[in-house]
């Protein structure tokens, strides 16, 4: 179902996770719950994933994950700024020892000058603090292309913030 490397790299994730008894949450915006997808794909990991927050719509940002409505009014849904509150929030409402979010415009339509389709913005956090962010122009290459892209950078990120955990 998954590209080979994604599937190695949730995987992977779900092995160390296990290991070291950690918990993950996700915080999904333009991946619309891909990267809940792909960990849940693997045999195994309830021990891992608390659980994952599919939160499209600024609303469900604002009552899922408790985002500031300032924060949207002054950056933006696809920010800096949201995508780190977008992985506290997802900490704070979970078991979860960390929490990758990602926010963007996957396309086709809806980038701008300022926000152009392909921009994503992926950020992790841990229970104890440690914070993450990684801003992505992947360009108009496609929706598909785009979103599968943001996925494994959020594996990559998840790893990362483990090591903080």
């Amino acid at each position: 179902m998954w590209p080979a490397d994604i599937e190695q790299k949730a995987r992977a994730i779900v092995a160390d996770f296990t290991a070291r008894n950690l918990k993950l949450a996700t915080a999904e915006s333009c991946t619309g719950g891909l990267i809940a997808g792909a960990l849940t794909e693997v045999a195994g990991s309830s021990l891992v994933v608390d659980r994952g927050f599919v939160t499209y719509s600024n609303d469900a940002k604002i009552q899922m994950l408790g985002i500031e409505l300032a924060t949207l009014a002054a950056h933006g849904a696809v920010s800096r700024e949201t995508a780190i509150e977008m992985a506290r929030g997802a900490v704070s409402h979970s078991g979860a020892d960390v929490a990758v979010a990602v926010t963007g415009v996957a396309g086709p339509g809806g980038g701008s000058v300022k926000k152009p389709v392909g921009l994503v913005h992926l950020a992790a956090a841990s229970r104890k603090g440690a914070t993450l962010h990684r801003e992505m122009r992947y360009g108009d290459i496609g929706r598909d292309v785009v979103r599968l892209a943001t996925v494994r950078t959020a594996l990559e990120l998840l790893e990362d913030i483990s090591h903080q955990a």
